[in-house]
């Protein structure tokens, strides 16, 4: 028909008809060839007429479209504002409906609101610090360790021959004494270079920073505090720089006091690294848990800084092969660094709460369908007087939107309950808590979803009005709901069901991973296990090795014999589940490795004889340590039954020696106990340090600054902690008042906090799955109890006609079931897929165990039935007579 230039549309018109449905397809493309004909006239039009006449026309055209131009942003706007002020209107003529809508919109959008917050503030804000990106972490790698401490003498070398870096400090933590300020206590320290806090970027907000050099050895004692402690010991006055502060009984000098702001592991005192008297900083092989931060220079990459120090490592090697062979440098990204596992855990709880929103979408939208269906008649009539479809679909997607505005508003109250309460969950190490709160970004993200949840929802129930042929809507009358319509509300609702049991299968799949970790065998005995650090005043530190050992074992002996404490032992070293401490090794009779790269390593608990029946450690062979295991004995250890296995598979260890290089010579092997989970419950076996060794106590030759204290309680008598803990504090400081007790704890709380990040996970984790629930019954409810409605003189007839109520009752919850069986089935699918995402962070089972997923498939489908229930049992009460004069 249509030849010429014309011809591409109708390739144009044959595509539209394979894609598009037989009905819409003849009216579109009837349309189409009206238009293409009339074009046809118009330019056969135009080609007889004179140039003056087309010149005419021309101006003409352009004044009308500069008018239609200026006229048409207004005409745009009134038409807006009328669309707004109709359907805020038509939602307040139906108070409970928008309600429960809002209410619906407002779970949805503030629980993403909130968890967004966490997010935001965890892993998408920048760090604190001026061009946080070119702030790098350093370690020292091993072989067997991708992630080490730096030798000191190690790093200074760093420091003078890098080429990449502006400036490197270094760091270790610390506990101080606090003597003079009011009552001793024991106070967060760092040892750090001088440079450390320019790196960061950080001011005082008083005083001065350290000075180049203040870090050497011999330079006059100062030290920096934190604005917390200023404000605690000296009422934050500004006299507090110049002052002394008494730490582990020498006297520093204030110089400066930090901002609030920088919180850096709840550290109250820094000091200069020179201050640090221990002779092993000045070993090459003396790692002494000294971690680095360096800032690169502009425009340098963390390749070519990478580069750079595996040069400088294998200088530093080929300089001191002993201590240097085979190790090399690590860097990693501060921030990567401090976020570390904890990004896989935020977005999958993200991406949960992600599938909440879209349950309230599709509620909202299975209940504006229903709403839809008593106003076919007033957009027909509308369409019948001109409206467009387009200005049909704009008021029924305007009044969606305002529905969403106002959950939006409504969520930001539940986004702050939200966040206040995820704060309080939140387990104690993850980064960047304080950061975490309703800012600009998140105010932005809720405006943003708020608008998307509008269009989302309000999207099908719109194209449904609209599209709906003007003569079929009149001569229906309002009768009921089509079938398609009907359709499409079992579609959302088996979406919703869907989603509900993605998420019930992961929360199901968490509470089975909690609770098959509390149950792991740790390798010891947790209940009425007591743990805490204790620390010697200086008197006591600066005596002789003999005085100090005859404290130490008048102070175990009133331990042991107060009431209440069945056991109580000393140790120092590596502390199960809280600290780790590790040493080199060689087998005796092996000759002494050339470096110690090439030397075996172990973990090391120092103890008292009384620490396997305190812990409740199993003795699997020989003996443990008893009271003549002192330092005028044999030099013994004990070994762990993993120890056993590497280093003596095919023969018994007992008797054996070991050297640890020290002035004791080899130490004898007197017994062999069980494996204690040093790192985690979950993942201890992927650590590569796994050998353990225990050493007397009694038989070390240093005086320590503090022990740590484990006690095992009678039975009840350290349920609650605190009573006992105050009996013991008295206990200590009768031998000594200025003795300090820091970290007191139960062994089950140290547990739970091992769990932390599970724990928050699962609780997060298992609200959204309860929300999707309740939001999913609510929605089957709601379609079944319109569906009722709808079909009230139809089972009147029925009913009329003899059916039972029982048949009703059945044709009812059946039409209810094939949604929600639908949707569990689906669900089911989704599931086995999704929950693979969830490998990482469940334990004991597996992401497709068959239990869980028929126990919460049959637990949704029961919950279901009840929500379908309700009104199908409304259904068999309907009253014939009635029912039949229902129009």
């Amino acid at each position: 028909m249509f030849e010429g230039r014309y011809k591409p549309y109708l390739w144009l018109i044959k595509f539209i008809g394979v894609i598009v449905p037989r009905r819409l397809r003849a009216d579109w493309r009837q349309e189409w060839e009206a238009e293409l004909r009339c074009r046809e006239e118009l330019l056969a039009e135009w080609d007889r007429l004179n140039w003056k006449t087309k010149l005419d026309l021309l101006r003409r055209s352009l004044g009308a479209f500069r008018d239609a131009l200026l006229l048409q942003p207004r005409r745009l706007e009134d038409e807006m504002f009328q669309d707004l002020r109709f359907g805020a209107r038509m939602l307040l003529k139906s108070p409970g409906f928008t309600a429960v809508m809002v209410m619906t919109l407002a779970l949805g959008i503030g629980a993403n609101a909130a968890l967004f917050s966490v997010v935001n503030g965890v892993l998408l804000n920048p760090l604190p610090y001026p061009q946080p990106e070119q702030l790098i972490t350093l370690h020292q790698s091993k072989p067997n360790f991708a992630t080490g401490a730096i030798p000191y003498p190690n790093f200074r070398d760093w420091q003078r021959e890098n080429q990449t870096f502006s400036a490197m400090a270094i760091s270790r933590g610390a506990s101080f004494s606090l003597i003079g300020a009011g009552a001793a206590e024991q106070v967060n320290g760092r040892w750090v270079s001088a440079d450390f806090f320019s790196v960061y970027g950080v001011k005082p907000q008083i005083g001065r920073n350290f000075a180049p050099g203040e870090d050497e050895r011999g330079v006059g004692p100062v030290v920096l505090i934190s604005a917390e402690l200023w404000q605690r010991k000296f009422g934050g006055s500004p006299d507090a720089i110049g002052k002394g502060l008494t730490l582990d009984d020498k006297s520093y000098t204030i110089v400066g006091v930090l901002p609030a702001s920088f919180k850096y592991r709840n550290t109250d005192v820094y000091a200069p690294i020179g201050q640090w008297d221990t002779p092993a900083l000045r070993s090459r092989t003396a790692a002494l848990s000294l971690h680095g931060i360096g800032r690169l220079k502009p425009g340098v990459t963390l390749a070519q800084a990478q580069a750079d120090m595996d040069g400088v490592m294998r200088n530093l090697a080929a300089a001191y092969p002993d201590a240097n062979r085979g190790n090399g440098a690590k860097l990693i990204p501060l921030k990567e660094s401090m976020i570390g596992d904890i990004r896989l855990t935020l977005w999958m709880l993200f991406g949960a709460v992600g599938f909440v929103l879209l349950i309230a979408c599709v509620n909202v939208s299975n209940l504006l369908l229903a709403r839809s269906t008593g106003r076919t008649r007033e957009f027909a009539i509308r369409a019948a007087l001109g409206a467009g479809q387009w200005r049909l679909l704009r008021q029924s997607l305007t009044e969606s939107t305002l529905l969403a505005l106002a959950g939006g508003g409504l969520g930001l109250i539940v986004a702050g309950w939200g966040t206040k309460a995820a704060l309080a969950e939140l387990p104690t190490t993850l980064p960047r808590v304080e950061e975490v709160g309703l800012d600009g970004r998140a105010l932005f993200f809720t405006l943003a979803i708020s608008l998307l949840t509008g269009i989302l929802s309000g999207l099908a129930p719109a194209l449904k009005t609209s599209r709906r042929r003007l003569s079929e809507t009149l001569k229906e009358g309002g009768r009921g709901a089509s079938g398609g319509r009907t359709r499409a509300q079992g579609i959302l609702v088996a979406v919703e069901m869907a989603l509900a049991l993605v998420l019930l299968i992961g929360a199901g799949l968490m509470i089975r991973s909690l609770s098959a970790l509390w149950n792991v065998d740790p390798g010891f005995r947790t209940e009425n296990l007591l743990t805490f650090a204790l620390s010697f005043p200086p008197s006591m530190r600066n005596a002789s090795p003999e005085a100090v050992r005859a404290n130490l074992r008048d102070l175990s002996d009133k331990l042991n014999s107060m009431p209440g404490v069945r056991a109580a032992s000393f140790s120092d070293g590596a502390s199960p589940l809280q600290g780790e401490d590790d040493l080199f090794f060689w087998l005796d009779g092996q000759p002494k490795p050339a470096s110690t790269s090439e030397m075996h390593m172990a973990l090391v608990y120092r103890v008292e004889p009384g620490y396997l029946t305190t812990m409740g450690i199993q003795l699997k062979q020989g003996r443990f340590f008893t009271n003549q295991d002192d330092e005028r004995s044999l030099p013994v250890v004990v070994i762990d039954e993993v120890f056993a296995r590497q280093y003596f598979p095919n023969a018994a260890p007992i008797g054996k020696r070991i050297n640890l290089g020290d002035d004791r010579g080899p130490l004898q092997i007197v017994g062999v106990v069980g494996h204690v989970n040093q790192w985690n419950l979950d993942s201890n076996d992927k650590e590569s340090l796994q050998a353990q060794l225990y050493e007397p106590f009694r038989q070390l030759s240093d005086s320590p600054s503090g022990v740590g204290v484990v006690i095992r309680a009678e039975e009840g008598a350290g349920k609650a902690g605190t009573p006992l803990f105050d009996s013991i504090r008295r206990v200590v400081q009768s031998q000594n008042s200025q003795n300090v007790i820091f970290s007191p704890q139960t062994m089950n709380a140290v547990i739970a906090d091992t769990l932390a990040e599970r724990r928050f996970s699962m609780i997060l984790l298992d609200a959204f799955a309860i929300v999707a629930l309740l939001l999913a019954s609510v929605g089957l409810y709601g379609v079944i109890s319109y569906l009722v409605g709808q079909r009230t003189h139809e089972i009147g007839i029925r009913l009329a006609l003899g059916a039972q109520r029982r048949n009703v009752l059945l044709l009812v919850l059946g039409q209810g079931m094939k949604m929600a069986v639908g949707g569990v089935a689906l669900g089911f699918v989704a599931a086995l897929g999704l929950t693979r995402l969830l490998t990482k962070m469940v334990y004991g089972v597996s992401t497709t165990d068959p239990a869980t997923f028929a126990f919460i498939s049959f637990l949704l489908t029961i919950v279901a039935l009840m929500a379908c229930f309700i009104p199908a049992r409304r259904a068999t009460r309907v009253d014939p007579l009635v029912a039949l004069r229902y129009e």
